[in-house]
C-alpha cells in the first residue's frame, strides 16, 4: 500500500498586500472574516491610517518624501514613495509564491504605489494578481482619470488583473444598505478568491489541483474572472456554478475565456452527475477551445452545500470591445429559453414598427431568468 506524506512546509506562500486606504480596509475586513492560509501586509504613506491596520505586517513607504502625512491624492507622490522604499518592499515580499495586490484606484498611494509593488513582486518570481476598484462616478472626473491611468499601469505589472467598478455596488444593494455593508460586497470578490485559491493549494482533493495548476491558468494572462458560488437543494450544482461565473460586480464575464481552473467541493453525497452539470455550465460559457483544469474535493463537514470555485483567464482583449457572434452548447433549460426568445422575435418581427414599446417589455420579461453572460451574448448577435 502506497503512503503519501504531506509536508506543510512545501505549500505555496500567499501574501495579500493592501495598498493605500482602500486596500488596507479590504485587508482589515478579510482578517475580520477569518481568511486563513495567507500572510497579510498593509502599505501606506499615511502613518495614522497605517496604525489602524489589523495586518501582521505594516509598511510605511516614502517616509522622507511624505513624512507620514499621506500622498495628498497624487498618484505621482504614491509612486515615488514606493520607489523610495523599494528595498523594504523587496524584503517584505521575500519568499512569496503568490502575491495579491489590492487597492482602491483614483487616489494617491493606491494608484501610484500598487504598480510599483506589483512590479517588485513579479521581479521576485511571484505569481502576481491585482484586485482593484474603480471609483464611483460621483467622485469626479479627475479621480476617474487617475484610476484609468493607474489601472493601465498596474495591468502591465501583474500576471492577472481583476477590476471591480464601485458603481456596480449601487445596482446590487438596497437604498437603505449601510455604506460599510455595501463595501463588504466588493471585498467579498477578493476574499472569496484568495480563500478559494488558498484552499485549492492547501487541501488535497479527490481530483487534486495544486499551485502549478493555478500558475498555468493565471501566469501572464491579463484580465481575469475569479468567483465562488455556494448553493444547496436539488439544483445546487448548477446554481453554485452560475453564482461563481456571473458576479454582477466584475467587469469581466466568462464569455471567451481560454483558460479555466475549476474546483467543486461537496460532502460525501456529491454525485458524478452534479459534477458534470456544474462543469458543463461553466465550460459552455467559455471559448470552444478552452483549456480546463478541473479539481474536486470531498469535505465531510459539508452536508447539503456545494461550493464551486472558478478562475477564468485568457480573454481576447480586442474581442471584448467588438464581440463576435458565437454558437455554443448550453445547458438544456438555458437553451430552451434562448430558443423561445428567438422564436418570439421571429413571430413579432412583422408588427415591430407598430408595437416597439410592447415588444421591448416582452423581451425584458422573457430574459429575466437567463444569466447575465447569456443575455449579453444574445445582445451582441
Amino acid at each position: 500500500m502506497l503512503e503519501f506524506e504531506t509536508n506543510t512546509d512545501q505549500l505555496a506562500t500567499i501574501k495579500v498586500i493592501g495598498v493605500g486606504g482602500g486596500g488596507s480596509n479590504a485587508v482589515n475586513r478579510m482578517i475580520e472574516h477569518g481568511v486563513e492560509g495567507v500572510d497579510f501586509i498593509a502599505v501606506n504613506t499615511d502613518s495614522q491610517a497605517l496604525n489602524l491596520s489589523k495586518a501582521e505586517v505594516k509598511l510605511q513607504v516614502g517616509d522622507k518624501l511624505t513624512r507620514g502625512l499621506g500622498a495628498g491624492a497624487n498618484p505621482e507622490v504614491g509612486k515615488k514613495a514606493a520607489e523610495e522604499s523599494r528595498e523594504q518592499i523587496e524584503d517584505t515580499l521575500q519568499g512569496a509564491d503568490m502575491v495579491f495586490v489590492t487597492a482602491g484606484m483614483g487616489g494617491g498611494t493606491g494608484t501610484g504605489a500598487a504598480p510599483v509593488i506589483a512590479e517588485i513582486a513579479k521581479e521576485q518570481g511571484a505569481l502576481t494578481v491585482g484586485v482593484v476598484t474603480r471609483p464611483f462616478t460621483f467622485e469626479g472626473r479627475r479621480r476617474s482619470t487617475q484610476a484609468v491611468s493607474g489601472i493601465e499601469s498596474l495591468k502591465s505589472s501583474v500576471d492577472t488583473l481583476i477590476v471591480i467598478p464601485n458603481d456596480r455596488l449601487l445596482e446590487i444593494v438596497d437604498k437603505n444598505t449601510p455604506m460599510l455593508e455595501a463595501f463588504r460586497e466588493a471585498d467579498n470578490v477578493l476574499r472569496q478568491g484568495v480563500q478559494g485559491i488558498s484552499d485549492l493549494i492547501a487541501k488535497p482533493g479527490l481530483i487534486n489541483v495544486d499551485f502549478a495548476d493555478v500558475k498555468t491558468i493565471m501566469f501572464d494572462k491579463g484580465s481575469a474572472l475569479m468567483g465562488i458560488g455556494i448553493a444547496t437543494g436539488e439544483t445546487r450544482a448548477t446554481e453554485a456554478a452560475k453564482k461563481a461565473i456571473s458576479s454582477p460586480l466584475l467587469e469581466t464575464s466568462i464569455d471567451g475565456a481560454h483558460g479555466i481552473l475549476m474546483n467543486i467541493t461537496g460532502g460525501t453525497n456529491l454525485s458524478l452527475f452534479e459534477v458534470q452539470e456544474a462543469a458543463d455550465l461553466v465550460t459552455s460559457a467559455a471559448d470552444e477551445e478552452v483549456n480546463v483544469i478541473f479539481g474536486s474535493v470531498i469535505n465531510e463537514n459539508l452536508k447539503d452545500e456545494i461550493i464551486v470555485t472558478v478562475i477564468a483567464t485568457g480573454f481576447d482583449e480586442s474581442k471584448k470591445s467588438a464581440p463576435q457572434p458565437k454558437q455554443r452548447t448550453m445547458p438544456n433549460q438555458q437553451y430552451q429559453q434562448h430558443q423561445q426568445h428567438q422564436q418570439h422575435a421571429a413571430t413579432t418581427e412583422s408588427t415591430e414598427r407598430h408595437s416597439s414599446s410592447q415588444q421591448n417589455t416582452g423581451h425584458d420579461e422573457e430574459t429575466l431568468d437567463i444569466p447575465t453572460f447569456l443575455r449579453n451574448r444574445n445582445r451582441s448577435r
